[in-house]
């Protein structure tokens, strides 16, 4: 049975941010049906993805992007960050409303290994009550370095300060950055963290998920987006379906 928010007919939308960990969770288990029941328990009507395996012998070679947005009846679209032999491994963003991709691509990488991780980012156009909102979803690399480039990709002409990329916008994702960081605050002056902007919101961390004591995972929305509510589930499924927790962060765009 699904958790019910406190969601209206009007433009409000409830959305998730999540990490799946190519769907292994903290018990060892691979389990895409098992993610998809966790979101579905929360009902989103929009949910970024990060760390997604397609088709990849690790994971039982599934798309795990596909298999999830099935069983929820969403739309998706996926995008990898990189390719492993013979699959992909990246991030989705699924929705219940009609959505298009604008683009997706790779961030800098400048990292002195032989092999850097690469990482990928996903901007796709999802239509709410006849609005456009912009929903840009990331995952950060691991190095301090590589994610202030990486940041400056994303504020940068090619995404979020692109003219394209009008507000309503919203910003989520895997950033391997807390909230004293300097990928945060040059992030938080051009947008606003939800739990920041929610009056009485605390923020809560969402890794590791057994017992979760960082904040990595973040949400940033312009101004026209008013919070209703900010949510992190911490229940037996949500510790064991993967190594973060979602966050759930229940919105209405303003201006109506």
């Amino acid at each position: 049975m699904a958790y019910n928010l406190s969601k209206d007919m009007s433009a409000q939308f409830i959305l998730m941010t999540y990490n799946v960990h190519s769907c292994v969770g903290s018990d060892g288990m691979v389990s895409p049906q098992r993610i998809a029941e966790v979101i579905a328990a929360y009902g989103p009507d929009i949910v970024a993805v990060q760390e997604l395996d397609v088709g990849l012998d690790r994971s039982g070679s599934i798309d795990q992007a596909e298999a999830i947005a099935k069983s929820l009846n969403m739309d998706f679209h996926f995008h990898p960050s990189f390719h492993i032999n013979e699959g992909q491994y990246g991030n989705a963003v699924m929705s219940r409303h009609p959505s298009r991709l604008v683009r997706a691509g790779a961030l800098s990488t400048v990292s002195r290994r032989r092999l850097p991780e690469k990482r990928g980012i996903l901007w796709t156009e999802i239509m709410i009550e006849k609005r456009a909102v912009q929903v840009v979803n990331t995952h950060l690399g691991l190095i301090r370095r590589e994610r202030l480039s990486q940041v400056n990709d994303i504020l940068g002409p090619e995404w979020t300060g692109n003219e394209g990329c009008k507000p309503p916008v919203i910003l989520c994702g895997d950033f391997n950055a807390s909230s004293y960081s300097p990928v945060y605050r040059k992030i938080s002056k051009r947008l606003r963290d939800v739990h920041c902007s929610f009056n009485g919101g605390r923020p809560g961390c969402t890794w590791p998920s057994i017992f979760p004591f960082r904040r990595i995972d973040h949400v940033f929305v312009s101004s026209d987006i008013k919070i209703i509510s900010t949510f992190i589930p911490k229940t037996a499924m949500t510790r064991s379906a993967s190594d973060h927790l979602p966050l759930i962060v229940e919105m209405k765009l303003e201006g109506e």
